[in-house]
């Protein structure tokens, strides 16, 4: 047993070696943990600033959209103790000179039947205020990237979507047998409107109070908003294409979340455990129904998650189709990714727990490379 150990741990450390002779990659941490706790690896490499710090097990880094699970748990949390109701429209909580027009589509205004179910399950329809670009013009995150740092209120948000981007498609029947679907922040940023209005507190209290505390998250925080529970090295630093990347105003502004390898390993645990609910079946209640992502037609969707991930209530479901693994078929994950190159995982055929970070805005692709050949390695050397 300790020899297959070894022999895993030894791949691990390759594979974590290799990922810095990526072009751009230039820290990176990866983590592993067996379900019955038996197994645990945590390296890490490069350097997580400018000065020369070295990235460290424990350096908490930028989580992107994995943020969405956390959020989603959030809303499940509310809805089991009866605060929100998934299918109330969004007017149920949110005003409507918020709302109103958001999905404006063949001349119809849809935007009183998008319901919370339907922002969890990014069957909505609205424009993503981030990725989407405006006719003849540049994304949000494009303009970021090139012109700077900007600071957005939820009014801006929804400004961006109704003024300058088209949705997509009507909010979708989720009961139909194949409903659209397409990736879109603007879901989350609504929802973390919503979890606001519903408990009256910021979202930072809200993820301290159901979540950092009662799991033992004491390094996750939100820059710009709240400070980690217990002391924490500072933070690796975001990068575009290589060189760093300052946007602490935008990072407010989406309610950014920094955590830990281990803080993210702790909280996949607690919920797929189901201890971080008051039902423990809400977890199983979340993957009830998958729908997959169709293939990217515009710019936008190839930055997105796509074909052939699946997703159901805050929550992805990832396995390469066995034509492109004929030898060693992929077992199925469950969790999220980010588009800085991050992910956490759990894989119930291995009981295994994966995460890990690049930190790299172009590396949005990377974690579809990365887990199917982690998992590869577990397979062979168990």
């Amino acid at each position: 047993m300790t020899e297959a150990l070894n022999e895993v741990t030894q791949h691990l450390q390759v594979l974590l070696r290799n990922l810095m002779q990526r072009k751009r990659v230039k820290q990176a941490v990866m983590a592993l943990e067996s379900g019955d706790h038996s197994f645990r690896w945590i390296g890490a490499t490069g350097e997580a600033s400018p000065d020369g710090t070295p990235m460290r097990q424990d350096t908490p880094f930028f989580i992107a959209s994995i943020d969405k699970l956390l959020n989603a748990t959030v809303v499940m949390r509310l809805s089991e103790g009866g605060e929100l109701d998934l299918d109330a429209s969004l007017g149920t909580y949110l005003p409507r000179a918020l709302i109103g027009g958001l999905n404006r589509y063949g001349g119809v205004d849809y935007s009183d039947q998008i319901t919370v179910r339907h922002l969890l399950g990014h069957t909505s329809g609205l424009a993503d205020w981030l990725e989407d670009r405006p006719k003849g013009g540049r994304s949000l995150v494009e303009r970021v990237l090139h012109d700077g740092d900007v600071a957005l209120s939820i009014e801006d948000i929804a400004a961006i979507v109704r003024e300058q981007l088209m949705p997509h498609f009507p909010p979708q029947d989720i009961s139909a047998k194949r409903p659209k679907i397409r990736y879109c922040d603007t879901n989350y940023i609504l929802l973390i409107a919503v979890i606001e209005a519903v408990t009256g507190k910021p979202l930072y209290q809200v993820h301290e109070q159901l979540l950092f505390r009662p799991l033992g998250m004491r390094h996750t925080y939100f820059p710009g908003h709240s400070q980690p529970l217990e002391p924490t090295p500072q933070a690796a630093v975001l990068r575009f294409e290589g060189s760093p990347l300052s946007i602490p105003l935008l990072m407010r502004s989406l309610w950014g979340v920094y955590s830990t390898a281990a803080d993210t390993l702790t909280f996949l645990r607690g919920f797929m455990s189901g201890d971080v609910f008051r039902d423990r079946s809400t977890p199983a209640s979340m993957q009830e129904r998958w729908n997959r992502f169709r293939f990217p037609l515009d710019r936008a969707a190839l930055r997105s998650p796509g074909w052939p991930i699946e997703y159901g209530l805050g929550i992805m479901r990832f396995r390469l189709p066995r034509i492109f693994t004929p030898l060693h078929p992929m077992p199925p994950v469950l969790g999220h990714t980010g588009s800085t190159g991050c992910w956490l995982f759990y894989c119930p055929e291995r009981d295994m727990l994966l995460s890990g970070s690049v930190d790299e805005v172009t590396a949005g692709a990377l974690p579809y490379r990365i887990v199917p050949r982690l998992l590869q390695i577990l397979g062979t050397s168990s």
